[in-house]
């Protein structure tokens, strides 16, 4: 079946972004009094929303401590906002030949599918001035995160596209279980932010080191 529309994750993806969140996180972790961390750490953490990296740093680790209470997470989470609202695009970059690459795919429909809240998802693109590149935009406070298939299957559904006439192209275990549900054939970047996972693993359609290495596969005929 032919290639009709791409769709992309954004952080680990386009944008090496984890620097806003070390920033915001360590503000937010000195503020309720817990030790703050290491941006490595932050990277091997980001992924899966912001209430699981603040559960993460609140617990200093992967694993979410189970005896967080509802009351700090909460109060963690808003102050986490609030300093992420002041420091989005801050600091982030594209990872290289991003914009060479989806210029170059400027004949296909696209779509970006972000596991980042609407607010924060629009003043990051506008910042790093990718907008303009996608036609549709799916953020992860309107529909269920990945690796739920459902903000695929959405971005599918406005691109007019069935889901095995799209790509995901992503770097880490949430993008690919979420095409793979979605029945959206993935392509895996080994880059980015893949919380130590092979990402072999995980069944994409081609697994590659950098962002020009897709072009080839999404501009066949």
């Amino acid at each position: 079946m032919s290639i009709k529309a791409v769709i992309f994750d954004l952080d680990g993806t386009l944008v090496e972004s984890a620097m806003d969140m070390y920033m915001a996180l360590n503000l937010t972790l000195t503020e309720v009094a817990f030790p703050v961390v290491s941006h490595a750490q932050v990277e091997s953490w980001v992924g899966n929303g912001i209430e699981m990296l603040v559960k993460r740093g609140l617990s200093g680790d992967v694993e979410v401590n189970p005896e967080l209470s509802e009351s700090l997470i909460s109060d963690a989470e808003a102050r986490f906002k609030q300093h992420y609202a002041e420091l989005v695009g801050e600091y982030a970059v594209l990872y290289p030949h991003v914009e060479i690459g989806l210029a170059a795919l400027a004949h296909l429909p696209k779509a970006l599918v972000t596991n980042k809240g609407r607010v924060f998802t629009d003043k990051l693109l506008e910042k790093l001035h990718l907008r303009s590149y996608f036609d549709v935009v799916v953020c992860g406070d309107e529909v269920e995160k990945k690796p739920s298939p459902a903000p695929l299957l959405r971005a599918c559904e406005l691109l007019q596209v069935e889901p095995a006439e799209a790509y995901m192209v992503g770097d880490s275990k949430s993008d690919l279980i979420a095409a793979e549900r979605a029945g959206v054939p993935a392509i895996a970047l080994s880059y980015g932010y893949h919380q130590g996972y092979n990402l072999a693993e995980f069944n994409p359609k081609y697994l590659f080191a950098g962002f020009l290495d897709i072009i080839p596969v999404l501009t066949q005929r």
